[in-house]
């Protein structure tokens, strides 16, 4: 699995890095099928002056894009609430794989099982 981590209007510390890379492997811990996962950190001006941290994430797994994005006061906690985010939608499209496999058996017939 690939990791790229940019910043925008932030200075990368490797403090920082290593802290979103063993974030993310909680989340390939549960699926294996992801090939690369972009992160973008940054600090953004929106109207609520308390909520500027911003993380975002792109992940690819096979077959399909997951996109996460979250704003906190402090960028630790906008990336933990950008991983539960991923998390929850790759343990969604885990359950859909996982449903697709188990039916398929269902519907053959009793006697070619």
């Amino acid at each position: 699995m690939n990791v790229l981590i940019t910043g925008h209007h932030i200075d990368l510390t490797p403090a920082i890095r290593e802290y979103v890379e063993t974030k993310l492997d909680r989340v390939v811990s549960h699926f294996d099928q992801v090939i690369d996962v972009a992160v973008i950190l940054g600090v953004e001006a929106p109207a609520e002056k308390e909520k500027r941290q911003r993380a975002e994430a792109n992940m690819r797994i096979k077959g399909d894009v997951i996109h996460a994005e979250s704003y906190a006061e402090n960028l630790y906690a906008a990336i933990d609430l950008m991983v539960d985010k991923l998390e929850r939608q790759v343990q969604k499209i885990k359950g859909k794989v996982q449903g697709h496999r188990q039916e398929s058996a269902k519907r053959m017939p009793e006697e070619e099982i």
